[in-house]
């Protein structure tokens, strides 16, 4: 078929997934498989080959990743029973102090927390964070809220094990190790940076707390804290805003109004049933164990997948190394270390209702990851990599980088998914990636930065955070929607120079 035909089906089938979710609120996984369908039978596979390469596809991803991704979910699930997030922020404000919890609260919840489901780890960190901005002062809201967004959105798909990342590795074949330690070079100071601006910015008189807080927030930061710790206050805030066009989880559309990133009324915030101050109640014989250890399963987990990828590239091979570094091994380490520590501290009964909690928010992201992997393998078969390939072999090596951050971003726009933006971006991209002349592992992070785009109105997290913070639509869209897109233009800034030694 000729690259005219190739290139209008592919386009119709784009638009097609994008109207499915967004204006008729189908599930992301069947407008995705809707779409492969299409594509598949308007490029002239047929109907037979259409099937078999969607469901290859399919099984090829969850073959790579499912466990993975699985793995991760749990752990998170359960270090979030356990009470580790507030102790960690807790420790971060006494470490830190006040002045510099955006840009250590934000850098650990990038990093580190990525396990943790997107929309439970800002359900637990935002009223921390709306307590500690009382004594940041009067732009207190705005800092914390860029830096808890800023966090959440860039870690989810530059940095293992977020399930953004874990999927376009799977999508674009670049080894876990790889990925870690190169998201972690990108996004360490991306993080850093992007923080620095924003509150560069609201100095210089972007934030005004008038119009861009709640009219309680703004008398709750205009007058200064009291010098004795704070605890975190985990109540919700009355007024939780209707999540318009499509309600998200963890940066990916729910199957529906009860999914599990929503609330129901009377149904407590997500998180451990709290005691005194909002701390998890331990059930265990471990009363309260160090924060080292409740994260060491954890640590140790993304220490061996680094050693692995350093091991492959100073071509160091040995048996017992390549079992210990393998991604699935690690994960189930750390999966294994955690579930110890939290019987020890908090009891089987809050254990297992982690995990059943866990097992539940992995299911949609295992299917949707894995329909990406089905687009991509039908944009191979269909021809469209072979056309594409001549259109971003042209211009050296930084202006592929950067068409391949505008197709997400402008993807990003159009559906407001972090997650998904990211995933069917790679879907589209998977099939030309090894003819770009660029490591595959910079086509990775150059979707994930642009994928980070303008998270807007669409997104769960953009409602989520209003709410919690205290912020007006007004004020979201600056700490937000903004400090995410200043993420995403600096990441791929700092990529670009990464590109002439990779």
């Amino acid at each position: 078929m000729s690259e005219v035909p190739v290139l209008a089906n592919t386009a119709v089938a784009i638009v097609g997934i994008v109207v499915l979710i967004v204006r008729f609120r189908v599930n992301p996984v069947i407008s995705l498989v809707v779409g492969s369908l299409y594509l598949g039978l308007a490029t002239g596979l047929g109907v037979t080959r259409t099937i078999r390469t969607i469901t290859t596809g399919f099984g090829d991803i969850m073959a790579e990743v499912g466990l993975l991704i699985a793995f991760g979910v749990l752990m998170g699930a359960v270090l979030q029973e356990t009470g580790a997030i507030e102790q960690l922020v807790d420790r971060l404000l006494h470490v830190f102090g006040p002045r510099r919890l955006p840009h250590s609260m934000a850098l650990t919840i990038g990093t580190l927390l990525q396990a943790i489901y997107l929309d439970v780890l800002l359900v637990i960190c935002a009223p921390l964070a709306r307590t500690a901005s009382r004594r940041i002062g009067p732009l207190g809201s705005a800092r914390m809220g860029a830096a808890l967004a800023i966090g959440l959105e860039s870690g989810i798909v530059l940095m293992v094990p977020g399930v953004g990342a874990l999927a376009l590795a799977a999508l674009l074949h670049v080894p876990l190790g790889t990925m870690l330690l190169w998201g972690l070079v990108l996004i360490v100071p991306t993080v850093l940076v992007s923080v620095t601006i924003m509150s560069f910015l609201f100095r210089r008189g972007l934030w005004n707390s008038a119009t861009d807080e709640d009219a309680a927030v703004a008398s709750e930061t205009a007058a200064p804290a009291p010098p004795q710790t704070q605890k975190a206050d985990t109540a919700e805030p009355a007024r939780v805003r209707p999540v318009p066009a499509v309600a998200m989880v963890g940066g990916t559309p729910a199957p529906g109004p009860a999914g599990p990133g929503t609330r129901r009324p009377g149904r407590p915030a997500a998180g451990p049933a709290p005691g005194p101050a909002g701390a998890a109640v331990p059930c265990g014989r471990w009363k309260d164990p160090p924060l080292l250890v409740r994260f060491a399963p954890l640590v140790t987990a993304l220490l061996m997948i680094g050693g692995g990828a350093v091991a492959q590239a100073t071509h160091t091979r040995n048996p017992v190394l390549s079992f210990v570094s393998s991604p699935v091994v690690a994960l189930l380490t750390g999966l294994v270390g955690t579930l110890i520590v939290a019987r020890l501290t908090v009891g089987r009964e809050r254990v297992e209702r982690a995990l059943v909690r866990g097992f539940k928010d992995s299911g949609q992201i295992l299917i949707l990851t894995a329909v990406g992997g089905s687009l991509a393998a039908v944009v191979g078969a269909g021809g469209l990599g072979r056309i594409l390939r001549g259109y971003f072999s042209t211009g050296g090596h930084i202006a592929p980088l950067l068409l391949v951050w505008a197709v997400a971003a402008a993807l990003h726009l159009a559906v407001g998914s972090v997650t998904i933006s990211a995933i069917t971006t790679a879907g589209i991209l998977a099939p030309i990636a090894p003819g770009l002349g660029l490591d595959p592992v910079l086509v990775a992070l150059a979707i994930g930065a642009g994928s980070l785009f303008a998270v807007h109105v669409t997104s769960n997290t953009f409602w989520l955070l209003q709410s919690l913070m205290g912020q007006t639509t007004r004020g979201t869209l600056k700490s937000c929607t903004l400090g995410v897109s200043v993420a995403s233009v600096v990441a791929v800034l700092l990529l670009l120079p990464l590109s002439l030694f990779l």
